[in-house]
């Protein structure tokens, strides 16, 4: 395991926790990729705020649970966890928000360039979440 990069990873989903963003998004590259879950590929900073803008007004969530592997290199790195949330605010295609809370298993790699995250690629089940906060 690569300390530096665990730490990096620790530090990030720290800031999430926290809703530090101003940190949070200090550990990105300037052209970090973001692969949406289900959906697309987004690039740089400033589309991944805008998209943290969004989640943070739609959505309160707390990640718990957290299992952080890293490759040898630091290259690489992985999270499972669990999302514990409560949706907020109507999301664009998605079921009306009431307040409904969830408990949603979660995954997420990662490539590291010089210390700091240069893709993320999240996994959720879209349909589980869907099935939790339409019940």
């Amino acid at each position: 395991m690569n300390q530096a990069s665990h730490a990096l990873i620790q530090n990030y989903y720290a800031a999430f926790n926290a809703g530090n963003m101003d940190s949070f998004l200090a550990l990105l590259t300037d052209d970090v990729v973001h692969d949406i879950n289900q959906g697309q590929r987004e690039t740089g900073k400033d589309t991944f705020r805008a998209f943290m803008d969004r989640m943070n007004r739609n959505y309160k969530e707390q990640l718990v649970d957290m299992v952080i592997m890293t490759s040898e290199d630091g290259k690489r790195a992985a999270a499972e966890f669990v999302v514990l949330g409560e949706y907020l605010v109507t999301d664009e295609g998605l079921p009306e928000a009431k307040g409904q809370k969830y408990r949603l298993p979660a995954g997420a790699f990662f490539d590291i360039r010089d210390g700091k995250v240069a893709r993320i690629t999240n996994y959720y089940n879209l349909e589980d979440w869907i099935a939790q906060v339409s019940a």
